[in-house]
């Protein structure tokens, strides 16, 4: 059985950092990519960030370039998300999402799109404010 389980949210700052985990487990193929999403009340979910567990190839919204980094640890399947300069806007629940599709250019284009990820993990809760 797949599972990906997010941790590390909470309560910051604005101009805080937080850093999001996602361990994955039950999943035997090694050729698949991690993304994360967030969700704010009453808006759709949203592509944060994306990786690639083989090659390691990354992908970021535009409004968290520079800011947000994703990276992965293949030993421990999990992969982290490093958000530094957070903003009030920013408040949501994110989850991480395991694609298994194609890749390459396909990939590249589709990152974003929620339903094309086959597991979710059950989200955490990032509240930025004063």
């Amino acid at each position: 059985q797949v599972q990906l389980v997010e941790s590390g949210g909470g309560l910051v700052q604005p101009g805080g950092s937080l850093r999001l985990s996602c361990a994955v487990s039950g999943y035997t193929l090694d050729h698949y990519a991690i993304a994360f999403f967030r969700q704010a009340p009453g808006k759709e979910r949203e592509g944060v960030s994306a990786i690639h567990i083989s090659d390691g190839n990354t992908h970021y919204a535009d409004s968290v370039k520079g800011r947000f980094t994703i990276s992965r640890d293949n030993a421990k399947n999990t992969v982290y998300l490093q958000m530094n300069s957070l903003k009030p806007e920013e408040t949501a629940v994110y989850y991480c999402a395991l694609w298994e599709g194609r890749y390459g250019p396909y990939f590249a284009a589709q990152w974003r799109v929620a339903d094309e990820y086959d597991y979710w993990g059950q989200g955490t809760q990032v509240t930025v404010s004063s």
